[in-house]
C-alpha cells in the first residue's frame, strides 16, 4: 500500500472511530473498567447501599456503630488489544471485510482508552505473534496502533490463538484489560484462555460473516482454503457437502461460547454487515 493511500486510510478510520469513542464509549468504557486499585483511604459510618463486605469489624465493635473502609480505585488501566491478523480475517461478502471491522473496532477502544488516560498496547498474531506494541500512552502512540492494524502484512496465514495467550500470559505481568479480535476459526485454546482469564480482565470479540455460516448452491466450484492455500473442488448442490460446510461453522461457534463461558470471560458477538457499536454498547452496560 503506497504511503499516500495508507494515511488516507488511516485518517479515514480515525475520524470515524473517534467520533464513536468520543460520544458514545468513553463514559461506558470508563464505567465498565473501573481501576482495581486496593490502597486504603479511611473508614467511614455504614450507609444504606454499601458492600457490606467492607465492613470494618474492628472498628465497627469499638465503637458500637457499623463502619466501613474505604479504599481510592486505581484509575489508570492498560488496555492490549489482541488481533487476529490471519488469512481469514480478509474474507468478506457485504461492504467490509472482517479485518475491516476490526481495525474499526480496535481503534474504538484504543480512542476510548486514550478519553480514560490509560495505556494501550498492541499484540498481532496469526499461528505466531507477528507484532507487540508494548502499552503507551498518547494519540502519536495511538495512530501507530492503526496504522499496523491497516498496513501489517502477516508472516504466515494460520491461526493459532492459543499461542497468542499464552505470549501475553508471559509479557503482561500486571493485571490489564485484554480484548481478543478474531472471528475463531480456531480450537484448543480453552486452556490458555483459562489462565489469562485469571489473571487479566478477557473479553473476546467475535467478527465474522453470514455467508460462512451457510454454503449457497452454486454448482461445482473451486475454492482455495486462506489460511492452508489448498485447492478443491466443491459440489455445492450435494446436501451432504452443505451440511458439512454448515456444521463445521457451528462446531466452531459452540467451542467459543463454551470456552469462554467456562473462563467467565465475557464475549461480544457480531457479523460484519450488523452494527458493532450496538453489541459494544450493550456489553458495556451490562458490565457497568
Amino acid at each position: 500500500m503506497e504511503t499516500k493511500e495508507l494515511l488516507k486510510k488511516v485518517k479515514k478510520i480515525e475520524i470515524k472511530t473517534r467520533r464513536l469513542s468520543n460520544h458514545l464509549f468513553s463514559g461506558q468504557y470508563h464505567s465498565s473498567f473501573k481501576g482495581r486499585g486496593v490502597t486504603f483511604s479511611e473508614v467511614r459510618p455504614y450507609q444504606y447501599g454499601d458492600d457490606f463486605r467492607a465492613i470494618d469489624w474492628n472498628v465497627t465493635a469499638r465503637n458500637n456503630d457499623t463502619y466501613i473502609k474505604v479504599f481510592e480505585e486505581e484509575r489508570e488501566l492498560t488496555l492490549l488489544l489482541m488481533v487476529d491478523c490471519s488469512a481469514s480475517q480478509s474474507f468478506g461478502s457485504s461492504l467490509q471485510n472482517k479485518n475491516e471491522i476490526i481495525a474499526e473496532i480496535a481503534a474504538t477502544l484504543a480512542f476510548s482508552a486514550t478519553q480514560n488516560n490509560d495505556k494501550i498496547g498492541l499484540v498481532l498474531f496469526s499461528d505466531q505473534v507477528e507484532l507487540f506494541i508494548p502499552p503507551k500512552k498518547g494519540k502519536t502512540h495511538v495512530l501507530r496502533i492503526i496504522r499496523e492494524l491497516v498496513e501489517w502484512q502477516p508472516k504466515s496465514n494460520k491461526t493459532a490463538i492459543h499461542l497468542a495467550l499464552e505470549f501475553v500470559s508471559q509479557v503482561m505481568k500486571k493485571k490489564a484489560i485484554l480484548f481478543l479480535i478474531s472471528d475463531f476459526r480456531d480450537s484448543n485454546y480453552q486452556k490458555s484462555l483459562q489462565i489469562a482469564a485469571k489473571k487479566h480482565d478477557v473479553t473476546g470479540i467475535r467478527v465474522y460473516d453470514k455467508r460462512e455460516q451457510h454454503l449457497p448452491n452454486l454448482g461445482l466450484i473451486s475454492v482455495v482454503d486462506a489460511e492452508t492455500n489448498a485447492h478443491i473442488w466443491l459440489d455445492t448442490q450435494s446436501p451432504e457437502v452443505r451440511h458439512a460446510y454448515e456444521n463445521e461453522f457451528k462446531t466452531q461457534e459452540a467451542y467459543c461460547f463454551s470456552a469462554f463461558s467456562k473462563c467467565g470471560a465475557g464475549l461480544v458477538n457480531t457479523h460484519t454487515e450488523e452494527s458493532y457499536v450496538s453489541k459494544l454498547l450493550t456489553y458495556f452496560k451490562s458490565r457497568s
